[in-house]
């Protein structure tokens, strides 16, 4: 059956849809891998893909595979926009779609309950399978043995995804991979769109994230009490516990982001984004609805709130995306592949810190519709989001390393911990005492802004006030003024700060906390002076380290620390 929809009707292609099609349809290989970052349009690339097949009569059918009931729908709706009629309600008991549809679209789960029925599909009629979010087949053996099961025998097979690396090493079904001298095997993608290509190209928008800090304090089970401040030099398993106090509904650090991400929120859309919405991605459900009682207290707003994976919560999602209700709470199923493009300021409320999750929850923030405007996500100041947001514009691949008898257990203990963390929901034995938050920095295009402030202060607003439609290069400029105003007034001596006023109440500093907040203070004197200059931040600091003597800044001593951000600020 070929698509109702004439060639002139189709939506426009980008340049790097373009291409991929072009590539594609040079190579008429029966696997194709896509990797494009979230926002930047696989689904209309993938569709143009099926429409050109099923018009010239080289496959006669579609199915369409994709992790969740949601984006059935989404898929759905997406296809008759080119006269492709995909049928989001098949299930397996039903054998058969309806004469009149193209295709289907199933999830992942589906295709591991029962592959044998869509096998039989497969073997019935030439088919073309699109495989969304292909690292998901990779998730559990039923549903990676699943998908080669079913569709092995394919016309032919396109895998998309804007993450097409894992946090372990199982193999991702036909995907090829390359073996290095190392043994390790990587990933290859067929057409490849990254986070920095697709921010040139202003196909995605940039992110700033408002890191946070603070001070947490607990009680453990055997009923000691501790208290630390998030974002300092501490064991994983601290930063594991104060990072939970912090998030907990019960403490006032969630609270006074929240009030701060509204407050942003509500610049944006007084500034150029009537419409932005705001979304808070939390654990688990209770946490959910603690964080939508919480944004109720503290702003006066009802959110929309989403917590599982069924026909209702899609209905809600697709409610929320063409309203103008301000904020969404959701657990999971909102962090990846939903399209959302009003979203514009998000709550990073969860512990997941896989690279995987992180990229798809960031994804949600990212789709540009016009030029100028950001995103900002606001979000524990913690060692792995910090690596993960300064990290945001490199591109992967999935990496299957080699296995070795001799390999360290505590490695492998550690890789194993990620991954069962990734979803894994807040409680625990603890009991949260207290908690508060301060602005500790913020991170834009790899680089560090700001000094601590304490939160509702002017200087806080400063940051949250910054105006929603603004190049990369304005977000730069005033995020340089903004530190530069800071340290001003630190070194000018005259009126104390908030900031200043805060510190003297504050217990002494460990060397090891001074010297991390002065590493800090130190890379974002290097940042400003990269951005101004356009020199590497690596000849930067080896001018320092010429010029001052001693080692590289992680293995420099305090004083050294001081005398190269005395030097830079001399230049």
């Amino acid at each position: 059956m070929i698509p109702a929809a004439p060639p002139e009707s189709l939506p426009s292609l980008r340049v790097w849809q373009r291409k991929a099609m072009v590539s594609y349809h040079r190579g008429q290989s029966r696997d194709f891998l896509a990797v494009a970052t979230p926002g930047a349009g696989k689904t209309t690339f993938a569709l143009r893909i099926a429409y050109d097949l099923l018009a010239d009569g080289t496959v006669d059918t579609v199915t369409v595979v994709c992790p969740t009931e949601h984006l059935k729908v989404q898929w759905s709706g997406a296809a008759a926009r080119f006269g492709i009629q995909l049928d989001p309600a098949f299930r397996n008991s039903a054998v058969h779609s309806a004469a009149d549809y193209h295709g289907v679209v199933l999830t992942y789960a589906q295709i591991g309950a029962d592959p044998a029925v869509h096998r039989r599909r497969t073997l019935a009629r030439r088919t073309l399978v699109i495989l969304d979010e292909i690292h998901h087949a990779g998730d559990a053996r039923s549903w990676g043995d699943g998908v080669k099961t079913a569709f092995e025998e394919a016309e032919r097979r396109l895998a998309l995804t804007g993450t097409p690396f894992r946090s372990d090493d199982n193999p991702i079904p036909f995907v090829d991979y390359e073996e290095y001298d190392d043994g390790a095997k990587r990933s290859r993608a067929d057409s490849l769109y990254g986070y920095r290509d697709a921010l040139a190209d202003g196909v995605v928008r940039p992110v700033m994230f408002m890191a946070y800090s603070g001070q947490a304090k607990w009680r453990t089970s055997a009923g000691d009490e501790l208290a630390v401040r998030l974002g300092e030099p501490l064991t994983k398993d601290l930063t594991s516990q104060a990072w939970r106090t912090a998030l907990d509904p019960e403490g006032e650090w969630i609270s006074q982001v929240i009030r701060a991400a509204d407050r942003r929120l509500t610049s944006l859309r007084a500034a150029g984004i009537p419409d932005a919405g705001g979304l808070i991605i939390a654990s688990d459900q209770n946490s959910a609805r603690a964080y939508a009682g919480i944004l109720k207290r503290v702003t006066g707003k009802s959110a929309a709130i989403v917590l599982s994976d069924d026909a209702g919560s899609s209905e809600k999602i697709a409610k929320f995306a063409v309203s103008e209700q301000e904020w969404l709470v959701a657990v999971r199923m909102v962090s990846e592949g939903v399209d959302i493009p009003r979203l514009a300021v998000g709550v990073y409320a969860t512990n997941a810190h896989t690279p995987l999750y992180f990229a798809q929850a960031i994804g949600r923030f990212v789709r540009s519709r016009r030029p100028g405007e950001t995103a900002s996500v606001f979000l524990p100041s913690v060692v792995p989001l910090l690596t993960l947001a300064e990290n945001l514009e490199q591109d992967r691949d999935h990496v299957i390393k080699p296995k070795s008898e001799h390999q360290d257990p505590e490695l492998l203990l550690e890789q194993a911990q990620r991954v069962l963390n990734e979803g894994t929901e807040l409680g625990g034995q603890r009991e949260t005492l207290e908690s508060s938050a301060e602005l500790d920095q913020v991170i834009f295009d790899g680089g560090s802004f700001g000094l601590p402030v304490q939160s509702g202060s002017h200087e806080e607003q400063e940051y949250l006030g910054l105006p929603g439609l603004l190049t990369p290069e304005q977000i730069h400029l005033l995020l340089q003024k903004r530190q530069r105003e800071q340290m001003s007034k630190q070194k000018g001596g005259g009126a104390r700060t908030e900031v200043a006023e805060r510190q003297t109440a504050e217990p002494p500093m460990t060397n090891a906390q001074r010297r991390l907040k002065l590493r800090k203070q130190l890379n974002a004197l290097v940042g400003a002076r990269s951005f101004s200059t356009n020199e590497p931040h690596g000849k930067i600091h080896a001018t320092l380290r010429s010029k001052c003597g001693g080692p590289p800044s992680a293995q420099a001593t305090i004083e050294q620390l001081e005398e190269r951000i005395a030097e830079i600020r001399s230049w």
